[in-house]
């Protein structure tokens, strides 16, 4: 592959999906200085594993795994890496998805925060229609293990909710 090509997938997957990578930086990173930092890394990594598409799992699939792992690994990791200059072509896309202010979603994205990174991963995969069997292929873990922490979730975020109405009522 060229660098010509891996330029324009690249930049078509940021563009066609950019919503779908801002979901998964929303729930990782609650200021706007953290949600730039790990666009650029995640922006990084998808670069990178762009000559390494096979083809043999759906690009949304891909760029989850891809967007979800860099997330995690981000969140543990205490060094923050400046990569302006490797994807200056890209910058623009940062500032184009202004966040909604909707207070339910902000309150939803919050909670989601608060969830441990498998339990984030697995409720932003959850909300995009993902089935079992592609959460558990994308997380590295078994259909059942997935089950159970969706209905652990549900439980959770359902609990928080009723919390949530009393208090704006």
């Amino acid at each position: 592959m060229t660098e010509a090509e891996q330029k324009q997938i690249f930049e078509t997957w940021i563009a066609q999906y950019k919503g779908l990578l801002f979901k998964v930086i929303r729930a990782y990173a609650t200021d706007a200085m953290d949600r730039d930092d790990l666009f650029q890394e995640i922006t990084i990594q998808v670069w990178r594993s762009v000559p390494a598409f096979r083809h043999e799992s759906a690009v949304t699939t891909w760029l989850y795994r891809i967007a979800l792992n860099t997330a995690m690994k981000w969140t543990r990791s205490e060094r923050r890496h400046d990569h302006t200059n490797d994807l200056e072509h890209a910058q623009h896309i940062i500032h184009e998805n202004d966040l909604p202010a909707d207070d339910r979603l902000a309150w939803l994205y919050n909670e989601i925060h608060k969830l441990d990174g498998i339990d984030r991963s697995i409720t932003l995969l959850l909300l995009d229609g993902f089935s079992y069997k592609e959460m558990a292929g994308i997380l590295g873990i078994t259909e059942s293990n997935v089950g159970v922490k969706i209905n652990r979730i549900k439980k959770h975020l359902a609990a928080q909710s009723k919390e949530y109405e009393r208090h704006e009522l």
